[in-house]
């Protein structure tokens, strides 16, 4: 899910980040690219979600304190005003579930990070990772909306990497993601990921070529 060019990342910050995918290359013939989106899925539920419990609540508190608001009783003006009145907090909901917030509230952790991993499988694909010569590259994605990281190796890096060696790296971004601070998160990554590729994968001596992007790629 494409979203225009972002620039989530000052120039000084994607520079940053270029030279520590650089730096960390020079330690192992593996690939990194680095990735942040925006978002990893829609997740319209929320808008519905929000907006229903919005309502119930807005009408179970007009219900339960009709006496100040009703004090003379019911006649069919009252009736049409609680419904335009649940009618609103309906609206209001359905528009706080769109927001990043609200996402978070009415969006269960467990879909988020499934629409990171798969944001991540496509974004593979999409950007040609697995186009090394000995499928030894690795994406590193970081989803800003969901606050999650996914790294997704190629075939020979899951061959030689047992999938829990993965979880450190992923476990120094996230902390540092939720600070607020992006680019931090991603090179403490990124150096991360080059500890472990240098003892699986060091380099070749005179054959080690740089086969993939070291810029950050931003959707």
């Amino acid at each position: 899910m494409a979203t225009g060019e972002p620039m989530f990342l000052a120039e000084e910050e994607r520079s940053r980040i270029e030279a520590a995918v650089r730096e960390t290359e020079r330690r192992t013939s593996a690939e990194i690219v680095p990735m942040v989106v925006a978002r990893s899925g829609l997740y319209r539920e929320a808008s519905y979600r929000a907006g229903l419990v919005l309502a119930a609540v807005v009408l179970a508190l007009l219900l339960t304190t009709e006496s100040l608001w009703l004090p003379w009783g019911w006649h069919a003006g009252n009736a049409v005003l609680l419904l335009l009145l649940t009618m609103a907090a309906y609206g209001v909901g359905v528009w706080f579930g769109t927001t990043a917030k609200g996402i978070r509230w009415f969006v269960s952790r467990e879909r988020m990070r499934h629409k990171v991993r798969l944001r991540a499988e496509r974004a593979f694909a999409q950007h040609g990772v697995g186009q090394t010569r000995e499928r030894t590259g690795v994406l590193l994605l970081v989803s800003l909306l969901e606050r999650q990281v996914s790294l997704w190796p190629d075939r020979a890096l899951r061959e030689r990497v047992p999938a829990q060696e993965w979880e450190p790296v992923v476990a120094a971004i996230v902390p540092l993601l939720s600070a607020g601070n992006l680019a931090d998160g991603l090179c403490v990554g990124i150096d991360h990921c080059g500890r472990i590729l240098a003892d699986r994968l060091p380099p070749r001596p005179g054959d080690n070529p740089d086969e993939l992007p070291n810029r950050v790629i931003q959707e």
